[in-house]
Formats: structure tokens, sequence, C-alpha cells
């Protein structure tokens, strides 16, 4: 997938093109700058002209963001693998009686936190079940051995644990979180992260694939991400796409998201990442959406929220991944010099030289961020955590980037 050089040749393009008239008037107005309604949103996302779509959201990327793509190097503590959810697509989570089953111990997640440090890693990115002793007693037994009476009390410890040792960063994606929870985590991670997934309470009916996942109703989700807002955390969402949603359904997720980030200016990444079918789940022989797929909705998503918002894919879950710098991405999210995805054991992270190589044979420079962004960083000192504002700011230079980026 390419693009086409100029302004002038994405005119071009759509007046040569076989557009409906309505979608190529709301691409020009995307084009100005201008916001589109929903109702444009429907009919973009049903266009076949992906080509089309692509050039306008690298126009928009390229003249709000530049030549400039991110990505945060970091380190993946799994901090536990069982989970009161049950997704249909999930590998991660493992029942209490597994053999693979796992809390970490303190001394586990601060070997994974050193091995990263030394790797030249800011960020530890703790992903973990959600709440996993509201449905089973070993669980509940295990914390209280550990001094805990819930998942997220001792994944506040862990944070501070690995600030105080290793100086890494932590961001946290635990699940669905109430007003409370988060201001218990908010000083001890630079941000948060909750994937909403997918607005659509019609995933978690019968034969669903969050028919058995009650942290999955869209409403808790919602509320997380409000509340976050309230708290002035930085935070990351996104959509996974692939899993019976609808192209409307699709649009309406975006939207939920834009309509939360318009109240509170809190939401720094949007995250498009695929489905990937895993072996030994509900979902393993469900299709996985292709390549086009993906690139039309980075691109629709970059077209909404036009200049406003980082655009995120993850790079290790395609092979041709240099296709979503053609679709108006300007964030690669985080890369891993060490640990493996944990949730995508089977799709490795690029090396970050191999990344670079890629981005920058399509154009661009490769510039390494900590886990909050640099627009934040520099213009909304109010979202940083107070403790670690100063350590922070010792981290970057002038435009926000971490200072002598080894990526």
């Amino acid at each position: 997938m390419s693009i086409i050089g100029s302004e002038q040749s994405i005119f071009d393009l759509l007046e040569d093109s076989n557009l409906d008239s309505e979608v190529r008037e709301a691409l020009y107005k995307s084009l100005e700058r201008r916001e589109i309604k929903k109702e444009e949103a429907y009919r973009i996302i049903k266009t076949d002209n992906l080509e089309a779509l692509m050039a306008v959201a690298s126009i928009i990327r390229n003249n709000s963001k530049g030549k400039r793509i991110t990505y945060s190097r970091k380190i993946f503590i799994p901090l536990t693998n069982i989970c009161r959810n049950r997704c249909g697509y999930c590998g991660f989570r493992k029942e209490p009686n597994d053999k693979d089953a796992k809390i970490l111990k303190p001394s586990k997640v601060l070997s994974f936190a050193k091995s990263g440090s030394k790797a030249n890693c800011t960020e530890a990115l703790f992903t973990l079940g959600e709440k996993p002793e509201q449905k089973y007693q070993e669980v509940k037994q295990e914390l209280k051995r550990l001094g805990y009476s819930s998942t997220l009390e001792y994944l506040r410890d862990m944070c501070e644990l690995v600030i105080e040792k290793t100086g890494l960063l932590p961001h946290s994606n635990p699940g669905v979180m109430t007003k409370r929870e988060l201001v218990n985590l908010k000083d001890v991670n630079a941000s948060m992260g909750l994937m909403l997934e997918n607005v659509s309470d019609r995933l978690c009916d019968k034969n669903g694939p969050h028919e058995f996942s009650p942290g999955k109703r869209p409403k808790l989700r919602l509320a997380t991400i409000e509340n976050a807002g309230q708290l002035k955390i930085p935070f990351t969402t996104g959509l996974l796409i692939g899993i019976g949603e609808s192209p409307d359904e699709i649009v309406d997720s975006l939207y939920a998201i834009k309509e939360i980030n318009e109240k509170y200016g809190h939401i720094q990444e949007i995250i498009i990442q695929n489905f990937r079918a895993k072996p030994g789940t509900s979902m393993q022989s469900h299709q996985e959406p292709n390549l086009k797929d993906i690139a039309k909705i980075i691109a629709l998503a970059r077209i909404i929220f036009l200049g406003k918002m980082n655009i995120q894919a993850p790079p290790n879950l395609s092979n041709e991944y240099d296709a979503y710098l053609s679709a108006g991405i300007n964030d690669w999210g985080g890369i891993s010099p060490i640990t493996k995805d944990f949730v995508n054991p089977e799709a490795p992270w690029p090396e970050i030289n191999n990344l670079k190589k890629v981005t920058e044979q399509k154009g661009f420079e490769l510039k390494a961020r900590l886990p909050i962004y640099p627009e934040f960083i520099l213009n909304k000192a109010d979202f940083l955590p107070e403790p670690l504002k100063s350590y922070i700011y010792s981290l970057v230079n002038d435009e926000g980037f971490v200072k002598e980026a080894s990526g």
C-alpha cells in the first residue's frame, strides 16, 4: 500500500475516484481540518476506495504530527494471568488450577523490571487479569498470604517497587476500575489504559465474545475511561477489530471515545488492534480481519480525530505493518527488546532497529517517548502524577522525547 505524495494529487484522486458524493465532501472537510459528523463516518467506513481514505488520513497526520513516529521502549510484566472474565478470543487468561496460572511474586516483578532497566527501557507495562479475586477463592487466599485484599492493592505496591528500585515508569492495564481504585493507582503510574474494545452491548449477548465477561460491559468500561478523565489521568484506549462488530458499531465506538475526550482531554492515544485467533479459545476458528480492514479503520480514526489524537497500531500483529504508516498512524506503541507479548505470544515484536529501518524507509523518523506522551509533558503539567513530575521532566528533552533515545 502506498501513499500519494502531495495534497494536490489527493484532490485529483478525490475528483477522479468513484467516491460517493457525500463521502467525497466529508473527506474534503477533513482535509480542511473540519470535523466530520458521525453520519458521515457511517458512509466513509462503507466505501471501497481505501486508497482515497489512506491518502487523506496520511495528509492529515503529516500536517499535524509531522514526520515523527513514536514508540515506547518497555518491559512487559504479566502480574497475573488469572481473570474473572472469559473472553472468547483470549489466550492470556488461565484458570487458577492451570499449571501456567500465576501471580508474580515481588521478587519476580523486580526481576522483570531490572532486566528492562538494563536494556534501557523507560516503561514497565503491567498487564493483568481483571479482579480475579472476585471469582476465585484461591486467588483471594494467595493475595491474603501476600498481605493484600485485592489485586489492585497489590498492583499499586508493585508499581511503587518498580519505580523505587529501577526508575521505570509504570503503565497499568488492570481492567475496569472504580474512581477510588483509579485514585489509588494514579500517583504510581505515568499513564494508564483500558481498551474499550467496542461500545456494542450485543457482543455481550449469548454466543458473543464477551458473554462470560462481566468486565467487558461497555457501560463499565466507558465509566472507567470517564473517571480517569475526571481525575486527569493520561489514558490509553482503543478498539479490538474483528470480534463480530459491525461497521456502524466501529464508528459508534470511535465517537464514544471522542465524546469523553472532548470533556476531559485525557486520552493520549487510540489503539486500533486486530483480533488474532488463538488455539484453545472458543474463537480459534473465527476469521481474522485482513490488512485492508485494519488500514481502513486506522484511516477512519485519523479522519475522525484529525490531528488531535495519537493513533497507534501494534506492529507485531501484522507482517505488513508498514502499511499502517500509510493509513495514518503516528505511534507504534510499546516495544519490548526483551519480553514477549504475553497476550499475543505467537507474534514477537519487531526488533527496534528493524522497526527504525521500516519507519525510515517510509520517510519517517522513529522517536522514543515515555509512557506519557510529549504533548502531555510539555502542555498538560496538571495531568502528570505529582510524585513523578520532576522525575519525568528529567528523562526528556525540550521536545518531550526520551533523552538520548536508544531506538
